[in-house]
C-alpha cells in the first residue's frame, strides 16, 4: 500500500512539473499577417481588417489593432485599442499591452482601464499576474466603486479576495466625506476599508484621525484603535478605541477617554463614553471625571456616571452615584450633582457633604454659586438640616445647625461669613488670644451669624429668642458636647485630586479588539513560484530594472510592530470570507454557461 502511495505521489508531482514546463501556446486570429525579419526579427505581425486582431490564451481573450507575436518566446505585444477579457468578471483596456504565455504575466500602458464586477481601476501603467490573480500599479491610479473614488500612488488588486491595497497618498472621495491615508486596504464587495498609518476622515461636521482603523464606506461606520480622535466643532474625543457612526452623528469610546470642550474649557475623562453630536450630549462612565479648567484653580467632579448636555453656551454637567468634588480649597461628596456652567450654579443633591478649609458642612442639599466672570466662589446655600462643624484648635468641635445656611466667600475663596436661619443651635469653644479656654457656649436662637478669621470661627452672633449658657469645661457634660445628628467625617475629606477615586477598587481596562495588520510584501514584484530569477522576453518593453523594488514603493508602516494572534486570525477570517464570496459569484456565473466571443473562433495560422 505504501509503495502505491509513493508511486501516485511521484506521478502527480511529475504531471504537475510537466504541466509547468509545457505552457499553452498563444493563439491569434487575424485575416492579415506578415513576417518581416529585417524590421521585426522573430515576430509575426497581425493587423486588423474588418475586425480587430483576436488573441486567446488559457482563459483570457484579447483584441487589438496591431499585434506582434514572438512564437519562440510565446509572447505577444498588442497595440491600439487593446481589450482583454478574463472570464465574465475581469476586463481591461489600454493603448498598449504585452503578454507572456509562459508566465501569464501582462503589462499594459496608456489610458489603462480595468474592471472587475462593480470596481473600476484607471491608471497609465498596470501589471497583471494571472497566476496570482493580482494586478498592480505604482505610478498613480484611481479606483471607483459604487459609493467611493480612491486614488493612490501605488495600488495592488488581489482579485480572488476582492481586495485592493493602496499605498502612499491615498485619498478616498465620497459625496459626504474624504479619507486621507498612508495605507489602506479596500474590500470592494462589502466596501470595507482598513486604515494604516496617519489617516483622517473629514466631513462637514467632524474630522476623525487614527493610525489604524476600519471604515465601512457603504454604511458610514468606523472603528479606530490607534492614536484615535474625533474633532467636532467644539469638542474633541480621544480614546484607545473609538466607534463612529457618521449617519447618526454618534461616537462611542473605550479606555483612556478624554473629551475636551474648547468653549467651556472642560475636560471629561473615563473609560467608556458615548457622544451624541446632534443632541449636544456626552455620557461617560468607568472612573468618570469632569474637569473644569479655571485660571485660579481646576474643579474635579467624579461619579459612577457623568452626563454633559446642552449647547456650548448652556452646558449642564450631571453626575450620579458616589459623586465627589475637589478643588484645592474645597471638596465634597453627594449622591448626585448638577452643574450649570452658564449660571455658575452647582447643586449637590442627596446626602451632600462639603469641606471648606477646616469646616465641614452638611444638609439635605447644598448649592454652590460660582462667579462665571471671575471664576471664583461667590456663595453657598444649604437647604434643610444644615449643619456646620469645625474642629476646635485644641479639643472638641465648634458646631452650628439650623434649617438653612447661607455662606459667603472672600476673594481668596475662603468662607468669611455664614448665616444660619431658623431654629439655630450652637456649641462654640470660647478662647482668649493666647488660646486659653474661657468656656463652652451652648445655646439656641432664631438665627446665627458666624464670622471667620484666618479660616477659623472667630465670632458667633445670635439673634432673637436666645437661650443657653456658657459652661466651664469641667462642668460641661460629655453627652452634651455634640448637637443632635452630629457626624464628624474629617477622615473622608478629599486632600488631593487623586482622592476622588479613594476607596474604589483598581480598574481593569476592557480588552480592545485589534485591527489586523496589512500584508506587507518584501518585493513589489514577486518571482513566479519555483523560479530563482525572472525571465523577460527579449522583445518586451520591460527590463530587469522595471522589476526592482524601489525604496519609495515600500509602505512606511512600522515594520517592528507585532501582530497579535487575535488580529492575525481576524485578517485570515476576512480573507477567507472574501474568497468564499468571490467563489460563490463565480459559481453563479458558471450556471449561465461560459460566454464565448461572437464570431471569433480561434484558428491556427501557418507558422504560428
Amino acid at each position: 500500500m505504501r509503495l502505491i502511495l509513493i508511486v501516485l505521489i511521484a506521478f502527480f508531482a511529475f504531471a504537475k512539473a510537466d504541466a509547468q514546463e509545457t505552457p499553452k501556446e498563444i493563439n491569434i486570429e487575424s485575416p492579415i499577417n506578415r513576417i518581416n525579419e529585417e524590421e521585426y526579427p522573430g515576430a509575426v505581425v497581425f493587423q486588423k481588417a474588418d475586425k480587430q486582431v483576436y488573441i486567446e490564451h488559457d482563459g483570457v481573450d484579447m483584441w487589438c489593432d496591431l499585434a506582434f507575436f514572438y512564437k519562440d518566446d510565446n509572447f505577444v505585444k498588442a497595440l491600439g485599442n487593446v481589450r482583454m477579457q478574463q472570464g465574465d468578471s475581469v476586463s481591461m483596456r489600454s493603448q498598449y499591452a504585452e503578454y507572456s504565455g509562459d508566465t501569464k504575466f501582462a503589462f499594459a500602458s496608456g489610458k489603462v482601464w480595468l474592471k472587475k464586477d462593480t470596481t473600476t481601476v484607471t491608471t497609465d501603467t498596470m501589471y497583471f499576474d494571472r497566476i496570482k490573480q493580482q494586478s498592480y500599479y505604482r505610478s498613480g491610479g484611481t479606483v471607483t466603486s459604487p459609493n467611493s473614488k480612491i486614488t493612490s500612488r501605488i495600488g495592488r488588486y488581489y482579485m480572488e479576495q476582492d481586495k485592493i491595497s493602496f499605498v502612499n497618498d491615498v485619498v478616498v472621495t465620497n459625496p459626504e466625506y474624504v479619507i486621507n491615508s498612508e495605507q489602506l486596504d479596500f474590500y470592494s464587495v462589502p466596501e470595507h476599508a482598513y486604515l494604516y498609518g496617519p489617516t483622517t476622515i473629514t466631513s462637514d461636521g467632524s474630522k476623525v484621525y487614527c493610525e489604524r482603523g476600519f471604515y465601512d464606506t457603504r454604511n458610514d461606520l468606523g472603528y479606530f484603535v490607534k492614536n484615535s480622535r474625533i474633532d467636532y466643532d467644539n469638542r474633541v474625543v480621544l480614546g484607545d478605541s473609538l466607534y463612529y457612526d457618521r449617519t447618526r452623528n454618534f461616537a462611542s469610546a473605550t479606555n483612556n477617554i478624554r473629551v475636551r470642550d474648547s468653549i467651556n474649557n472642560t475636560l471629561i475623562k473615563g473609560h467608556y463614553a458615548e457622544v451624541y453630536k446632534d443632541k449636544d450630549s456626552v455620557f461617560i462612565t468607568q472612573r468618570a471625571v469632569a474637569i473644569t479648567v479655571e485660571k485660579q484653580d481646576s474643579v474635579y467632579i467624579h461619579g459612577d456616571k457623568l452626563i454633559v448636555t446642552g449647547k456650548p453656551e448652556e452646558r449642564i454637567v450631571r453626575g450620579f452615584k458616589n459623586v465627589r468634588l475637589y478643588k484645592s480649597d474645597l471638596s465634597g461628596k453627594s449622591d448626585s450633582i448638577h452643574v450649570n456652567q452658564k449660571t455658575g450654579l452647582t447643586q449637590m443633591i442627596t446626602r451632600p457633604i462639603l469641606w471648606s478649609d477646616r469646616s465641614q458642612i452638611t444638609g439635605d442639599s447644598i448649592h454652590l454659586i460660582n462667579n462665571v466672570v471671575t471664576e471664583k466662589l461667590d456663595s453657598l446655600k444649604v437647604f434643610d438640616n444644615s449643619f456646620i462643624i469645625q474642629q476646635d484648635s485644641i479639643s472638641g468641635f465648634n458646631q452650628v445647625k439650623g434649617q438653612k445656611l447661607f455662606g459667603f466667600f472672600n476673594e481668596e475663596n475662603e468662607l468669611e461669613k455664614v448665616d444660619i436661619l431658623k431654629n439655630a443651635e450652637s456649641i462654640t469653644y470660647l478662647r482668649e488670644d493666647d488660646g486659653s479656654l474661657q468656656g463652652i457656649d451652648k445655646s439656641k436662637s432664631a438665627s446665627i451669624t458666624i464670622l471667620f478669621l484666618n479660616k477659623e470661627i472667630d465670632e458667633v452672633i445670635k439673634y432673637k429668642g436666645i437661650s443657653g449658657e456658657v459652661y466651664p469645661e469641667s462642668q460641661f457634660p460629655e453627652n452634651a458636647r455634640t448637637l443632635e445628628n452630629f457626624n464628624w467625617r474629617g477622615d473622608e475629606k478629599l486632600l488631593s485630586k487623586e482622592d476622588i477615586f479613594k476607596g474604589e477598587p483598581p480598574f481593569e481596562l476592557t480588552k480592545i479588539q485589534g485591527i489586523p495588520l496589512p500584508e506587507i510584501q518584501d518585493n513589489f514584484f514577486e518571482l513566479p513560484e519555483g523560479t530563482e530569477e525572472r525571465t523577460i522576453p527579449g522583445a518586451s518593453n520591460l527590463d530587469a530594472e522595471t522589476f526592482e523594488t524601489r525604496e519609495e514603493d515600500k509602505p512606511s508602516l512600522n515594520s517592528e510592530e507585532e501582530e497579535t494572534d487575535g488580529s492575525r486570525e481576524q485578517r485570515e477570517a476576512i480573507i477567507e470570507r472574501n474568497k468564499a464570496a468571490a467563489k460563490a459569484r463565480e459559481e453563479a456565473r458558471a450556471k449561465d454557461g461560459k460566454k464565448k466571443p461572437k464570431g471569433l473562433g480561434v484558428k491556427k495560422k501557418n507558422g504560428l
